[in-house]
């Protein structure tokens, strides 16, 4: 298959706005009534008065044009963040496998036509929210094991299709997490499974890297340091050496995660990744929550320490940390200490803008200091700090040679506030749904908040539907298997039509 994206549009792009976010000697400045322009997806001049010709000039009026979000871990299904939000603890209500559910057989949840559908989904909301590269995260719960190569090769040419520049990778694991009935939580493995597994991903990233004119990337994707044994490790560092390409690992991200590691091999994550060889400048570890030093360990050591020297990227994903608790300690201490902080949204919708703004109020908030950190900060950290996590000094920035992935944000939206600083107000008042237009290498992918091909209202239904299939079998895989109405709270007592008065 060969994965071709729309045709640029052809000469020199001229697009204006009352503020641009340009980049110059290392770092984002801002210009008033600034100019950007690009030509065959590679910007070519961003300030002031461009002396040449150009085939088309656009004025967004009051608005800021910057450069496009990177997202390290954007969801790439339907989110079942809200199965969760009020129904704990998670090992009875169906977010771990119950043993009788691995006994019994655990299957595909999805068809494939329903995950191609999910990926497109995703990616249109990813664009839709000012994201225009994204690396996809999945639940593996509803899965039989791991994510196939089939609906990897359906994503990459979603992909294509919409614009959205990607680095994919089928997720793979060694292990599982499994509640025991005596709510014991345990690992079951299964490691020439998911060897087998990382073999195909090593295909799959042969097969696509570069593909689409680059906008399609490889990475690797083992699912959690917890569910992964040291050999998939192991061979998935030298993979990622051998074909130069990122790999993601959830690590420090939960209490049960990191008390599982430190069972089984007497270290903590990083301590332990550190011993495998596993660590360097590819790696990218949400969440970075969990780690020596925070609230939930109570054990001396240098986690941030390792990731730190390694060169790894925490992957900072505020907003579904803070939802269920949890959030980093803090943002201020861990770039003073040199870390390179890249962000995530992980979550529905995703939008960056709330990640930003639920950052900076945890960080105030664990620092006790409202200015332990500030807007440009969180701002560098989805630009800067994800091209940096992926080695990409062409991407997160406008300057020329810079590829042209650019957004635009409408201040002139009923709720968007007065602006005295525009990246100050869109971290204030903004929201993802403020973006106008989208351009990602060259190409124009939302226009007027319209993406070619795709109808939100209609996939908004199908996604619904799809939704609800999967909580109609949720029964099957929670602890004890009890009716839906057990598993799932609801705020209120509900009344529906024909209930006797």
């Amino acid at each position: 298959m060969t994965l071709r994206p729309a045709k640029r549009p052809e000469g020199r792009i001229l697009m204006t706005a009352r503020w641009v976010v340009g980049h110059k000697d290392g770092r984002h400045r801002l210009y008033e009534n600034g100019e950007v322009v690009f030509e065959n997806g590679e910007v070519v001049f961003v300030g002031h008065g461009f002396p040449g010709e150009v085939a088309r000039r656009i004025d967004y009026g009051h608005a800021l044009i910057g450069p496009g979000f990177i997202d390290c871990d954007a969801l790439s299904d339907l989110d079942t963040t809200i199965l969760g939000y009020d129904n704990q603890p998670a090992w009875k209500k169906g977010r771990v496998w119950p043993r009788s559910y691995l006994e019994a057989g655990p299957y595909e949840m999805y068809t494939r036509e329903e995950l191609a559908f999910q990926k497109r989904y995703a990616f249109s909301q990813l664009i839709r929210n000012g994201i225009t590269t994204a690396l996809p995260i999945a639940s593996l719960f509803y899965r039989a094991w791991g994510e196939t190569v089939q609906e990897f090769e359906d994503a990459a040419e979603a992909a294509a299709d919409l614009g959205l520049r990607a680095y994919l990778g089928p997720a793979y694991r060694t292990g599982n997490q499994l509640v025991e009935a005596d709510g014991r939580i345990v690992t079951h493995y299964d490691e020439l499974r998911g060897l087998a597994e990382l073999d195909a991903a090593i295909d799959f990233a042969r097969r696509h890297e570069g593909a689409a004119g680059g906008l399609i990337r490889a990475m690797f994707a083992p699912d959690r340091i917890e569910t992964s044994t040291a050999e998939l490790l192991r061979r998935t560092a030298a993979a990622a050496r051998e074909l130069d390409i990122p790999v993601r690992l959830h690590c420090c991200q939960s209490k049960i995660e990191y008390d599982l590691v430190l069972a089984q091999h007497g270290m903590s994550p990083p301590e332990w990744l550190e011993s495998l060889g596993f660590l360097n400048e590819r790696c990218l570890l949400p969440h970075g929550t969990v780690v020596s030093g925070s609230r939930l360990v109570d054990r001396p050591g240098r986690d941030l320490e390792i990731i730190r020297d390694s060169g790894a990227s925490i992957v900072h994903c505020p907003l579904v940390s803070g939802r269920h608790g949890g959030t980093i300690n803090h943002f201020g201490s861990y770039r003073a200490m040199g870390l390179n902080i890249a962000m995530g949204t992980d979550t529905a919708p995703p939008d960056m803008v709330t990640n930003l703004q639920v950052g900076m109020i945890l960080s105030r908030t664990v620092a006790g200091n409202v200015g332990a950190v500030r807007s440009e900060d969180y701002y560098d950290a989805a630009t800067i700090g994800g091209a940096n996590a992926l080695q990409r000094p062409d991407l997160g920035r406008l300057q020329p040679g810079s590829r042209a992935d650019i957004t635009v944000f409408d201040f002139d939206r009923p709720h968007s506030g007065q602006v005295i600083d525009p990246v100050q107000t869109m971290l204030l008042t903004g929201h993802g749904r403020d973006f106008s237009t989208v351009v990602i290498d060259g190409r124009f992918v939302m226009e007027d908040r319209a993406i070619p091909g795709q109808d939100e209202a209609a996939d908004n239904i199908r996604a619904q539907k799809q939704f609800e299939g999967v909580m109609a079998r949720y029964p099957e895989r929670t602890l004890g298997h009890p009716p839906m109405s057990e598993i799932f709270s609801s705020s209120y007592a509900i009344e529906r039509k024909g209930d006797a008065a």
